[in-house]
């Protein structure tokens, strides 16, 4: 979040951010909220010196003998301590109001962050992968259709035991998935990362530590209630990113400048209902509500955070360059930035098969499969996060990045397509196949039950 005193000095800039980023918020109401906040705080510590004053001088005039003047000071105390007690209920009132009302307010954007309306102004920054690309079958088929003629992804029966948007991976399907999160949180590790094995349910508070509430509340999966309803801190939420546990692990906590740069992953589940998402692609698990990932958190200094930025792309990235995957890297406008970041590059893979008016000129389309963000100091101070140098220097709010390292289902749809065969089948990437016990061509597997009769 944004500081009081940030906001109080520099309202146009927040203003300039609320326009580049599309926050429909009411700054004028919490810049007079904060001023009048500061005036009653200001009109309560008169009221306190005017009472104290006024208590210390009744037992002397007591002692002097003068009772009327004495009474006169009792009942002006208690007239002070009466208007000081309806001050401090309407701050404190003020106070929650301003609270709330900062929760709402956007981060700032840096200044190198391209200005645009919507995802059509991002701006490509590079490809990589394309200048050497393995031989595909003319006609390349869709994941979701090669993924059930080969029986490792099962929409139908996904639907069945969950509902829409869910799905089973079978098989080696389910086999290539494993791998994959094996693969990722392996490469991670060369580069330093720390594995994190978070809880799936997330309390409230560890949601708006990072942002998530009450800006997203409709596209997350709440473990009880609706989400209309009104929580508090200890209701659960079905996580919807790793980001949220591993960045709230030092929620509320000082960390020392020793401890940095600190560097998390974690492999989690994760559950999106995507409500504000309209028009949609529905096929396949390009989008679904509960997908695996790996994320990268990283807790570093102020003036570290940009380089760190930049190596967290770097990490992302590794993993795509060993799977000998062509992909680009998508530096995000303002309006299309997000709530809480300063600054946010996406990684695309490249998937061959359905073709998109914004893909590449070889064909097919882009598939965000990680989202690289630095926040700056705006989740550490919703969530408390701070750091000293030393044991005896001020705390100060560390700034938090994170990026997915990758998201799973979408890596499969690139390498069912990237990697397909003319004869239908699928080979392994090269850096995969110890993760499959050897295996280096995805074959298929026969249907199961009265299913495969049609097949005969």
């Amino acid at each position: 979040m944004l500081s009081r005193q940030f906001v109080r000095e520099n309202p146009e800039v927040v203003r300039e951010a609320l326009a580049n980023k599309g926050v429909d918020v009411d700054l004028d109401r919490i810049l007079d909220v904060d001023e009048e906040w500061r005036e009653l705080k200001q009109r309560g510590d008169d009221l306190r010196h005017e009472r104290n004053e006024v208590s210390s001088t009744i037992g002397e005039l007591k002692g002097a003998g003068e009772e009327e003047a004495a009474q006169e000071a009792i009942e002006r105390s208690q007239e002070l301590k009466s208007e000081l007690q309806e001050i401090e209920e309407r701050a404190d009132e003020l106070e929650a109001e301003l609270e709330e009302s900062l929760l709402e307010l956007p981060q700032i954007p840096q200044d190198s962050v391209p200005v645009g309306a919507d995802e059509s102004e991002n701006v490509e920054v590079r490809r990589e992968g394309f200048d050497d690309l393995r031989d595909v079958p003319d006609e390349i088929e869709p994941h979701y259709d090669l993924g059930e003629d080969l029986e490792i992804l099962d929409f139908e029966r996904g639907a069945k035991v969950a509902g829409g948007g869910f799905y089973v991976a079978k098989g080696d399907g389910a086999r290539l998935e494993h791998a994959l999160i094996q693969f990722m949180l392996d490469v991670h590790r060369e580069q330093g990362y720390e594995d994190v094995f978070p809880p799936i349910p997330v309390n409230s508070a560890s949601m708006r530590g990072t942002g998530q509430l009450p800006k997203f509340t409709e596209d997350a999966y709440r473990v009880e209630g609706s989400n209309e309803d009104a929580y508090d801190d200890d209701d659960l939420w079905l996580l919807p990113t790793a980001e949220v546990p591993v960045t709230n692990l030092h929620r509320d906590e000082i960390l020392l400048g020793e401890d940095l740069p600190l560097k998390y992953q974690a492999y989690t589940p994760n559950f999106r209902q995507e409500a504000g998402e309209h028009g949609t692609e529905t096929r396949g698990i390009v989008r679904v509500h509960q997908f695996n990932k790996v994320e990268m958190v990283n807790f570093v200094r102020p003036e570290e955070s940009d380089e760190r930025f930049e190596g967290l792309v770097d990490e992302a990235e590794e993993v795509l360059r060993r799977l000998d995957l062509p992909y680009r890297i998508l530096e995000m406008c303002t309006g299309d930035l997000g709530f809480t970041q300063a600054k946010k590059y996406d990684v695309e893979v490249w998937a061959p098969a359905d073709d998109m008016d914004e893909g590449p000129d070889v064909g097919g389309r882009w598939l965000e499969v990680s989202s690289v963000s630095n926040f700056e100091d705006f989740q550490s101070r919703r969530a408390g996060i701070r750091y000293r140098e030393e044991h005896h220097e001020s705390a100060e709010y560390l700034h938090t990045l994170n990026g997915s390292g990758l998201a799973v289902p979408r890596v499969v749809v690139a390498i069912l397509e990237y990697y397909q065969n003319d004869d239908g089948t699928v080979t392994v990437p090269e850096a995969l196949r110890p993760y499959m016990g050897g295996t280096e061509v995805i074959e298929g597997h026969d249907a199961v039950g009265e299913s495969k009769l049609g097949e005969e």
